[in-house]
């Protein structure tokens, strides 16, 4: 199943949120770059296909359930990567949940669920990993956090935990960079998952991108894999934005359109 371009021929990694969207993505990718996958996810029969379907196309890859913010679910699924392959070599923090209530209408429960997921999870993949990857010699670990990580959305606890997870992301990289240990951030702009499929934002978020489209999961996970290959050695404490130009001046750029200085994005812009 091996494909020409970026290797991970030999690396194990551990992908959470893998059942679907952008981590179902990784984990395609990832496979099909040598690398043996560790299908992660609370989401048991969808994650069990994807895992089935890469293993059908002469990867390897097996499902563990991991509810990411279970300190001992964390342990167990590290345990069980070391005992099928031996190491592991890269973990990508991909699991997210939103709740878009404002700070007026949410309540305590909401918001601790939402932070629990998406950066208690990461912290506890980041504690549970490293010294699996120290021992093995070193690792990458990517997570995945949003460009909502670098502006006030709407969303006060999927905001939050984005802007956090950059904190921990530069935090972890210096602790463990004399393990052998990267530890980046990807934050993606908008990209139509299950999600957020349906969601009234959709549109006008497209309409503002600069490049007049929704990124893909797999353009996501293109960056994910060169972060977690040996191409970006020399990477670590740093965050990617991938976003079609969102956070560099949209705002700014549909001023220029309207005051006709510049032309509207044209049909989707390259790929």
């Amino acid at each position: 199943m091996e494909q020409a371009g970026i290797s991970l021929a030999g690396k194990a990694a551990l992908i959470t949120g893998g059942s679907r969207g952008q981590g179902a993505a990784e984990a395609r990718l990832f496979a099909g770059s040598g690398a043996a996958v560790a299908v992660c996810d609370v989401l048991e029969a969808e994650g069990r296909i994807v895992a089935e379907e890469i293993a059908a196309a002469g990867g390897a890859a097996r499902f563990l359930r991991l509810d990411v913010s279970d300190p001992a679910d964390w342990a167990a699924a590290v345990s069980e990567i070391l005992a099928w392959r031996g190491r592991l070599d890269i973990l990508v923090n991909n699991a997210g949940i939103i709740d878009r209530s404002t700070i007026m209408g949410m309540g305590l429960d909401a918001w601790n669920r939402v932070l629990g997921v998406n950066l208690t999870g990461a912290f506890l993949g980041i504690r549970a990993a490293a010294p699996a990857m120290r021992d093995g010699g070193g690792g990458a670990v990517v997570n995945i956090a949003s460009h909502a990580g670098f502006s006030g959305h709407s969303d006060p606890a999927y905001t939050a935990s984005k802007w956090a997870l950059r904190g921990l992301t530069r935090t972890a990289a210096m602790e463990f960079v004399s393990w052998g240990i990267r530890v980046n951030s990807v934050c993606p702009g908008l990209v139509v998952t299950e999600l957020n499929a349906g969601s009234p934002h959709l549109k006008p978020l497209i309409d503002l991108t600069p490049m007049g489209r929704a990124g893909t999961v797999d353009e996501i996970a293109r960056l994910v894999r060169f972060l977690a290959s040996d191409e970006a050695s020399f990477i670590t404490g740093e965050d990617f934005v991938i976003d079609g130009g969102f956070i560099a001046g949209a705002a700014y750029r549909r001023v220029a359109v309207e005051a006709g200085l510049l032309p509207a994005a044209g049909g989707g812009g390259a790929g």
